[in-house]
């Protein structure tokens, strides 16, 4: 999955930018206050996109 895709699902389902790290951007899900890190690659394996969606509470693309 693209990484633009993804974030793009994110945002439509609330989450939100915080900042960026090293390696990788914050993002956060202010409905449930969970946090996690995505990776700054252009493709992000489906498996990645999938637990980062699981780790936010949002639904998978």
């Amino acid at each position: 999955m693209k990484r633009r895709d993804s974030l793009r699902h994110l945002r439509d389902c609330g989450c939100r930018f915080v900042r960026e790290g090293g390696d990788h951007s914050i993002w956060e899900n202010p409905a449930n206050s969970r946090r996690t890190a995505i990776p700054r690659h252009r493709e992000i394996p489906d498996f990645t996109a999938k637990r980062i969606c699981r780790q936010l509470g949002v639904a998978e693309p």
